[in-house]
């Protein structure tokens, strides 16, 4: 037998495992039996090569460890031959194993096998349509069973929620809640699983066709899926929402995103399209990614942190390759917009030196979209290449900035506008250095308008919305939604204005001072905020326990002085629905009772209505009578006033907006009584003006010259009263009766 250093094939297995392992095979695996039965007998079709400490262990066929986790190598045959160097390459193939044998298959037959054999038009024409059903039966299965137990020894049956290695796309996650609410055990399981499954059907639907959907489809989704998980997360229900699977869900739907949008601008030339396309796609692009990551950091770090019931545990998370791959993007189209800018300011002549072809060749055979630890050294190698070559034509542009900025220095609005119009430009070390003491100036106005600001909240904090001397007002906002909405709008000034000067002026002696200022103002302005939100609850809360605040429970009262009907859903109830509506908007958290009292108030509103035009009929209805006529309304009138009164225990009504099926009977008895009431009244009404008008119409016919005329018309009389009295409306006269 020969020496393994002298045997090609020996070579070629023992240096594939190798690197595969990434070790040095030992010289005394070159004589193995294993080794040499393999390739020397026509018998053994398996070889398989595993790691055993910090050497390899060769083997004729897949043993089951205990480490579930293992990685193999196996080589193995086409057909029964013994392996020489000829069939080396024809008659062997190499397959690695991680994880599982179930796992692999799995992969091996939904990554390579499936596609080329079902989608490709070659391979699918010659593949009979019956073992194309099976392999996707059983790659279904097989996805199953990969996602029930992730990479489970066999000897752990059943469904693992912690283990989410079988999760790699989002429709990964959701089928296999899809499978739980079939196949678990438990109904209760069951049910869970069915929920979730429910909750995450229209994301599920955009996940299967993310291809198919515009860049700003997906900028909808991200938010989509946001308040999606925020919903499972939230959920009380049932079981809490596993946070290994919401960690993994987080990470996979970051990672979909991600290569939705580098297959989306793969199509695109980067350094060479116009950069009003580029510049749109990279806008769009950035935002998906950026904001699935503030999305991850905001819910994890924040919401989730503060939520009681099922808070988070771990530290707040964030899809960091998806971070990553948002920088590059910005970073590439930071890149366009600085060579655009500087070829609008440059004069014609000058612009030969910015060619697209020149200034972006250190770019070319770079993929900018392939963002990994792999090619960043590449990139930023090609980005310091870049600048050498625009630090030339900075230096140029430098100049005519300084001009533009003296133009404008006595105008701190008009200053702002071209430090923000020009801001990629004069982040560039090269500009940054000429305009320091263009860039001095701009800090010395920032904290003169911040200082403005300050004096100005100081005058007006204390005065009501509108007053000279008080916030300034809104339209149609509640006064404590105003002062809110003015104090975030002096917050926001301030924040901008430290954001222009972190971007443009940190190095500057004046910065750290100007900093501390604006922190010192923002807490103030903050607190003022939060101070107003807390007054506020503070009034609701003890108006929701006074009957004379207007928002208490109570549905209605009946006056006993005046006996008027009141009903306890006043337009401060109204304006509360608008508050609380409001602020939960600007991010307030409400206090659980006065979110109860308006989300009852809101659900009662309707009825409210009703009972204000029934409280409005009942306290009008003696003007709406015809006086003559009020005896004979008395029965449907007390009728009406008992329905009123059938709640009243001790003098005082005992119904509340909090019992919302006995108000429903209740609003519908009295709806029925004012109605009944209602309709008679304007019957008799009606009579009475017929009546009227016949009674007129006599006094004017002559009874010498018409005498049947005045007949037929006191006959007409008669036959009105008659039909009343049958409808024992009313006692006709018995002189009227007789004529």
């Amino acid at each position: 037998m020969s020496h393994g250093s002298d045997d090609a094939r020996k070579t070629f297995v023992l240096t594939t495992t190798g690197n595969f392992f990434g070790i040095k095979p030992s010289s005394c695996l070159a004589d193995s039996p294993e080794l040499n039965n393999f390739l020397d007998d026509g018998n053994e079709f398996v070889l398989c090569v595993s790691r055993l400490d910090n050497d390899l262990h060769l083997s004729k066929k897949i043993e089951a460890s205990g480490d579930s986790r293992e990685k193999v190598l196996v080589f193995f045959k086409l057909h029964p031959t013994v392996i020489t160097e000829d069939n080396l390459h024809r008659s062997l193939l190499v397959s690695s194993m991680l994880e599982s044998p179930i796992h692999t298959l799995y992969q091996a037959v939904r990554q390579v096998f499936a596609p080329v054999l079902l989608k490709d038009e070659r391979w699918r024409s010659e593949f009979d349509p019956k073992l194309a059903d099976l392999l996707s039966e059983l790659e279904l299965g097989l996805g199953s069973v990969v996602r029930q137990s992730g990479a489970q020894p066999s000897n752990k049956k059943g469904w693992v929620e912690e283990d989410v290695l079988g999760i790699l796309t989002p429709s990964d996650e959701f089928q296999y809640w899809a499978d739980l609410s079939e196949f678990a055990e438990k109904s209760s399981a069951r049910e869970r699983a069915a929920y979730f499954t429910e909750q995450f059907k229209f994301i599920q639907k955009e996940y299967g066709s993310l291809d198919g959907l515009s860049l700003s489809d997906v900028v909808d989704l991200v938010e989509q899926s946001r308040d999606t998980l925020d919903d499972v997360w939230r959920q009380t229900d049932f079981e809490p929402y596993p946070e290994t699977r919401m960690v993994r869900l987080m990470d996979i739907i970051g990672g979909a995103l991600g290569r939705y949008v580098q297959r989306k601008l793969s199509g695109l030339n980067i350094f060479e399209e116009p950069f009003v396309v580029v510049r749109e796609n990279l806008r769009m692009g950035v935002t998906i990614c950026e904001q699935w990551v503030v999305a991850c950091d905001h819910l994890t770090g924040q919401v989730w942190k503060r939520h009681a019931l099922h808070a988070w545990k771990g530290n707040k998370h964030c899809p960091q390759t998806l971070h990553c791959l948002a920088k590059r993007l910005d970073e590439v189209g930071t890149l366009r917009m600085v060579h655009e800018k500087l070829l609008r300011l440059l004069p014609g002549g000058k612009q030969q030196a910015l060619t697209s072809n020149r200034v972006f060749e250190p770019f070319s055979g770079l993929n900018p979209l392939h963002y990994n630890p792999y090619t960043e050294p590449l990139w930023r190698a090609a980005v310091a290449q870049f600048e050498r070559l625009m630090a030339p034509s900075e230096q140029e542009v430098a100049g005519r900035l300084k001009s533009y900025i003296a133009d404008v220095q006595d105008n701190p609005q008009q200053l702002l506008q071209v430090f923000q119009k020009h801001k990629e430009l004069i982040r560039r070390p090269t500009i940054s250095k000429e305009l320091k003491s263009e860039r001095e100036t701009l800090l010395a106005r920032l904290l003169d308008y911040n200082r403005g600001l300050k004096t100005d909240f100081e005058s007006r904090c204390h005065g009501s919305p509108g007053d000279k001397s008080g916030p300034l007002i809104g339209r149609n906002l509640p006064e404590v939604v105003n002062r809110i909405v003015w104090v975030r709008q002096l917050i926001h000034k301030v924040e901008d204005s430290v954001r222009i000067a972190e971007a443009l002026l940190s190095d500057l002696p004046g910065f750290k001072g100007f900093l501390h200022f604006c922190d010192d103002l923002l807490e103030i302005l903050r607190a003022y905020e939060q101070e107003q939100f807390e007054d506020w609850s503070r009034d609701i809360l003890s108006g929701l326990v006074d009957p004379k605040s207007g928002i208490s429970n109570r549905v209605m009262d009946l006056d006993h002085v005046d006996g008027r009907l009141k009903i306890q859903y006043s337009d401060r109830l109204v304006s509360l629905l608008r508050e609380v509506r409001q602020l939960s908007a600007l991010g307030f958290p409400i206090p659980a009772k006065i979110q109860q009292a308006a989300t009852t108030a809101d659900k009662f509103y309707r009825q409210a209505i009703v009972l204000k035009q029934v409280a409005h009929f009942y306290n009008t209805i003696d003007q709406q009578m015809i006086p003559s006529q009020r005896p004979m309304m008395l029965s449907l009138a007390l009728s009406f006033e008992q329905v009123i009164k059938s709640k009243e225990t001790g003098g005082k009504l005992q119904i509340t907006w909090d019992n919302p099926k006995e108000l429903e009977v209740y609003i519908s008895k009295l709806h029925s009584a004012a109605e009944k009431l209602s309709t008679e009244n304007r019957k008799l009404r009606k009579w009475h003006t017929d009546f009227v008008d016949k009674v007129v119409t006599l006094m004017n016919v002559d009874l010498l010259k018409h005498q049947q005329r005045w007949k037929d018309g006191l006959q007409d009389l008669r036959m009105g009263f008659a039909t009343l009295e049958a409808q024992k409306c009313l006692w006709v006269p018995h002189h009227l009766q007789q004529g």
